[in-house]
């Protein structure tokens, strides 16, 4: 097997990988109704990874499941500022 060869080979396996990473992280956070940051911790990758797998890659392999996401992530962007202030709360009531 020459150079080419091994690179296509390794290229598609890379490929394969982070398709079938896309589509878990796509299914847990249906499931689950995670957030990014809960979903990357339980895979082990950044948020940012996270992010482009569930909004750029999944697109282009399952637009079915990228618009059952995107309802996800659409709900978690307007809590945002809820949790914030949940959080600041519990934060200073440890406090005193």
């Amino acid at each position: 097997m020459n150079f080419r060869n091994r690179r296509r080979k390794n290229t598609y396996i890379a490929d394969e990988r982070l398709s079938q990473r896309a589509i878990s992280l796509a299914n847990y956070m249906i499931e689950n109704k995670s957030t990014v940051r809960q979903a990357a911790k339980i895979f082990g990758v950044s948020k940012s990874t996270v992010h482009k797998d569930l909004t750029e890659r999944l697109e282009n392999i399952d637009s079915s499941l990228a618009i059952e996401v995107r309802k996800i992530l659409d709900l978690n962007k307007s809590e945002r500022h809820i949790r914030g202030g949940m959080a600041t709360k519990e934060k200073y009531a440890h406090m005193h």
